[in-house]
């Protein structure tokens, strides 16, 4: 693995998009995302520049992208951490109980799944939520669709585990998205 993992700048908001379209076109799209292709291509491209900046370790505290850049300075894969703080709401319209971060849009290119960058790009992401320090985050969740059993394997191998918690998957009300999180790793010595 010859990628350097790091999180996205404010200009590099046309590889921001050129990647999440590549995501968006996967196989596994249709129950890993909560948004298709072609809702991904309709956006201007303000919206792929302010969602770059938002992102960016020179503007965000509240989200950072992280990418795994190939030598040729292509992007190999890419995930997005979120703060949720306590007594805000989530996506599903819950209230947050604590203050966590929110693993979202993770997408390995296929030619690179099983090199290791998955567990390099969630390592960076949890690096950069335990590091925060207001609010100071007690655990990382994300969702996984339950006919995701590759990404679900993926996620345990990497210290996730499931909460119980299960909620209807957006795109489809039938189906069930399953939370997974992994804890505040306790201080040495401790």
């Amino acid at each position: 693995m010859n990628h350097v993992i790091r999180a996205v700048r404010p200009d590099e908001w046309a590889k921001v998009k050129e990647i999440r379209l590549a995501a968006l076109k996967d196989p596994a799209a249709p129950v890993a995302f909560l948004e298709t292709y072609e809702q991904g291509l309709a956006h201007p491209d303000a919206f792929w520049q302010r969602r770059a900046a938002d992102a960016s370790s020179q503007n965000s505290a509240r989200s950072r992208q992280f990418v795994a850049e190939a030598p040729d300075g292509s992007w190999s894969g890419s995930v997005a951490m979120l703060v949720e703080e306590a007594g805000g709401s989530d996506f599903f319209g819950s209230t947050i109980t604590q203050p966590q971060g929110h693993l979202v849009g993770v997408y390995v290119r296929p030619e690179q799944r099983g090199s290791g960058l998955l567990g390099a790009l969630v390592a960076e992401a949890l690096d950069w939520a335990w590091a925060r320090q207001e609010p100071r985050l007690s655990r990382v969740r994300l969702y996984v669709h339950e006919q995701n059993p590759r990404a679900r394997a993926a996620y345990r191998k990497l210290g996730f585990v499931p909460t119980g918690t299960v909620l209807p998957f957006e795109l489809d009300p039938l189906a069930k998205e399953l939370e997974m999180a992994i804890e505040r790793p306790s201080p040495a010595g401790s």
